[in-house]
């Protein structure tokens, strides 16, 4: 099945970078808390890790489990804190098709323990690729049990049907505090053509709405569809909510014509879906920020506020080196959607990373930490870094990277964010390596820095 992250035209955001770095070693140590076997234990973690009150891990796997024939459809995990630093991990769900595959995103949490999701393929709706129906990707819940150590519920919210509804769900979904469900899907809404002829159209934002009586149906609302012009193409998941209720986000791709002379859709954008006026009105999409190369192109991941509502996060390639950059993006002080693109840090030369596919974390101090999915000072298997803000007189942004995965058996390629733990740490996945045996680079691991 094709990575639909990896599915997108783009330069070659994934190059080997030849390593000749002198630099020293950072000092912070790294823990494998799991590493993945392929098989039936999963195998390549979607997104990142979520905590639960028992200190228990969460997370989906894109392939994996042993209801779908080699490679397997994809899981849901979790991870138990054991004695002596061990961790146990315990397969929640496998994914097998008919309700959902290939989960392109992590799991987020509700409060009371529900886990909700989204699959890339699978489900009841038809989309064909190569000749055959692989599904549109679905919605899903994972409820616990009301007895310790029983089973939990799978069900699915909604099917995609691959039309003006949206296919392939990109990322992470984000809870209001109604319940209501946001996210976004790379492709499909009814407009543009993008990466024709193996996927339509140029992607959607929507909601799900909980249902107004116990056991009834969701309803999905598409909140905006691309076009793939300068309104953006291929929004990410990772949305994030204001107070007022309006929705922000990025998209890969889109927002002018051609990116450093590729010629393709665009650099990506900062869009913004302003709440109706009215009941029952459409969602008014401004543009906050279009990328041209230089600042940044190709946005992976969503955007996080700070406390002055500023926004922040990364892209995959651009800068000047096409390694990438994490940036910032200041609010208009007058002119309406004239926000300000700051860059916090361009990535030089692939021995301090390349090619962050993940969003940006904030701790308690305001510094950012983050993950860049190749490069590194020991080799090009990734790194886990930290931007701290500007303190006295010094106006940049201080960039340490954190931990250099070294030759593969600690993990490799991190493409998630990273999440604190309440006793400190921070917690990710890597998309290969480890000691798994059942994938060629190992299978992936859960891992933390203390």
């Amino acid at each position: 099945m094709i990575n639909a992250r990896l599915s997108r035209i783009w330069w070659p955001m994934l190059m080997v970078i030849l390593m000749f770095a002198t630099s020293a070693l950072a000092e912070s140590k790294e823990k494998v808390l799991y590493s993945f076997q392929g098989g039936s234990d999963g195998q390549s973690p979607a997104g990142g890790v979520v905590f639960d009150k028992a200190a228990n891990l969460y997370g989906a796997t894109y392939e994996g489990g042993s209801t779908c024939p080699s490679p397997g459809c994809g899981t849901i995990f979790q991870l138990s804190p054991g004695n002596g630093g061990t961790w146990t991990e315990t397969i929640l769900y496998e994914f097998n098709g008919k309700q959902g595959s290939y989960p392109e995103g992590g799991v987020i949490a509700d409060a009371n323990g529900n886990l909700y999701g989204t699959t890339a393929y699978g489900g009841s709706g038809i989309c064909l690729l190569f000749g055959g129906n692989v599904g549109c990707g679905v919605v899903y819940e994972l409820s616990p049990s009301a007895k310790k150590g029983g089973q939990w519920t799978y069900t699915v919210l909604y099917s995609f049907k691959g039309g003006k509804d949206g296919q392939i769900p990109q990322g992470n979904l984000t809870l209001d505090k109604a319940g209501n469900l946001y996210g976004a899907t790379l492709y499909g809404g009814g407009y543009g053509s993008c990466n024709a002829p193996y996927f339509q159209h140029c992607g959607t934002v929507f909601k799900l709405s909980v249902p107004k009586q116990k056991g009834g149906k969701w309803t999905e609302q598409i909140m905006y569809s691309f076009r793939s012009g300068t309104d953006g193409a291929n929004p990410n998941g990772g949305l994030v909510l204001d107070s007022s209720g309006a929705v922000y986000g990025t998209t890969f791709s889109g927002g002018s014509q051609g990116c450093n002379g590729d010629g393709y859709l665009g650099c990506g954008t900062v869009f913004k879906l302003a709440k109706p006026a009215r009941k029952g009105g459409k969602w008014a999409e401004s543009i906050l920020y279009r990328f041209n190369g230089r600042d940044g192109g190709g946005p992976d991941a969503g955007v996080i506020f700070d406390k002055a509502n500023d926004l922040y996060g990364t892209t995959v390639g651009g800068g000047g080196t096409g390694l990438g950059v994490a940036f910032d993006l200041k609010p208009p002080s007058g002119k309406p959607h004239a926000w300000t693109e700051t860059v916090l840090y361009k990535f030089t030369d692939g021995n301090d990373g390349a090619n962050p596919m993940a969003g940006l974390t904030f701790d308690a101090h305001g510094n950012l930490y983050g993950t860049a999915s190749v490069g590194g000072y020991e080799s090009d298997h990734g790194v886990v870094f930290e931007l701290k803000p500007p303190a006295g007189k010094r106006r940049a942004w201080a960039f340490s990277p954190l931990y250099g995965f070294g030759n593969g058996t600690n993990g490799w390629a991190p493409a998630a964010s990273v999440t604190l733990g309440k006793a400190g740490g921070l917690y990710s996945t890597t998309q290969a390596g480890g000691v798994g045996t059942g994938c060629n680079n190992g299978c992936g691991t859960v891992f933390v820095i203390p």
